[in-house]
């Protein structure tokens, strides 16, 4: 099924493209592609070891979502987010993400505080472990999975779209140090689920957007090749990259 954009939706994406999909936007989302890189057809093919047109096919779904930006005669790049689109986007979230928040206390059981603590966990062992990648995707997952006890699929899904798009904002304008959210906020609204105390459990989710916003430094870098090969090596997709 094509998109009224023209661009191809998941449903395109067969059992090889998927993971290869999945590769690429983790890559995006853990500032292993920074913003603005370039994704040539001719070597991601070669990584992958499948067709240009297979390549194909998974960028255009990542353009989208807005991961990746199609320009005709430059080929595709992952996206860069303007200044007043990275705002927006850490509006928006604050926006949903706090609205969200009474259907979220009223369908939080302890299993859900016992999973959130879990993650928050292994976001301060990735930051004490310098680990960024890592530190990045638990930072995003803490988010999903706070939004998605209240149970709507549809804003859990909108919510996922969001802080993928978030992370090249702060891979962008981020300072070099910065790796997701800060642990310490999180704790913070995990303590404030448990005594289920909306009022002030939404000032801190707000304050928490506000400060990710106030540590942006709206300063572009130039465009890069990664080394495909390197970056996707051993990442245990299920199959053979072409050697």
């Amino acid at each position: 099924m094509t998109s009224e954009t023209g661009l191809k939706t998941a449903s395109d994406l067969n059992d090889k493209d998927e993971p290869i999909y999945q590769a690429l936007m983790a890559a995006m989302v853990e500032h292993q592609l920074p913003p603005g890189s370039k994704l040539p057809e001719e070597a991601l093919s070669e990584v992958f070891g499948v067709s240009r047109t297979g390549i194909r096919k998974v960028l255009q779904r990542l353009a989208a979502v807005q991961m990746v930006t199609l320009t005709p005669k430059r080929g595709a790049h992952v996206s860069m987010p303007g200044v007043e689109e990275a705002r927006d986007i850490f509006r928006t979230r604050a926006l949903v993400e706090c609205a969200n928040l009474p259907a979220v206390l009223a369908h939080c059981q302890p299993p859900h505080l016992v999973a959130l603590e879990k993650l928050n966990r292994q976001e301060k062992h990735a930051h004490d472990a310098h680990d960024g990648p890592a530190a990045i995707r638990l930072s995003a997952t803490f988010h999903i999975q706070l939004q998605t006890i209240s149970g709507n699929q549809v804003l859990t899904e909108m919510v996922t779209r969001l802080t993928q798009r978030s992370s090249l904002v702060i891979a962008l304008w981020g300072a070099p140090w910065q790796q997701g959210c800060r642990c310490d906020d999180h704790d913070g609204l995990v303590n404030l689920l448990r005594q289920k105390a909306l009022a002030p459990l939404t000032a801190a989710l707000q304050h928490h957007f506000d400060h990710i916003m106030a540590s942006l430094h709206f300063e572009r870098s130039g465009d890069t090749l990664p080394d495909f090969a390197q970056l996707f090596a051993n990442k245990g997709m299920g199959y053979a990259w072409k050697r």
